[in-house]
């Protein structure tokens, strides 16, 4: 738990390993759970998010095919082909890119599923609320700032 007062909580945010408090927008309460009209906008935007995400995954997931059948069709050597490396390269960029991309969708559907549950803006590790501003910004955020 952070060593803040809850009323030091409204006041800054204080990281963990030092260095300065950073004041947040007082007017924007995040000691609160959002409201059912905050709750009605985050679904809004946590369905655009997870259909950008499947969408931005079946591109990659093609990219990739695409990729692999093109090498397919040529005689390249990755280690000695001075293309080859760059071919490597690509193939790894998009495999990272399409997992980070299915990572999000998973994690937009856990926050969906906390949304259709009650839980959805409750930190999973300390039970506060997370903040409105923080669930705009990231809203399959599971966690508060200070258990971020």
């Amino acid at each position: 738990m952070s060593d803040c007062s809850a009323e030091a909580r409204r006041q800054c945010l204080r990281p963990r390993s030092g260095g300065y408090s950073v004041p947040v927008n007082a007017s924007r309460s995040i000691s609160s759970l959002p409201s059912a009209a905050d709750l009605a906008e985050l679904r809004a935007l946590l369905v655009h998010e997870a259909a950008r995400s499947s969408e931005q995954a079946a591109a990659l997931s093609a990219s990739f095919e695409a990729i692999v059948g093109a090498a397919e069709l040529v005689n390249t050597d990755d280690e000695h082909d001075p293309e080859g490396t760059t071919i490597a390269f690509e193939r790894a960029q998009i495999t990272a890119l399409h997992r980070q991309a299915l990572a999000d969708v998973e994690s937009i559907g856990h926050a969906l599923d906390r949304l259709d549950a009650g839980t959805y803006g409750a930190c999973e590790t300390c039970g506060q609320p997370i903040g409105i501003d923080r669930l705009t910004a990231l809203p399959a955020s599971i966690h508060c700032v200070s258990c971020a």
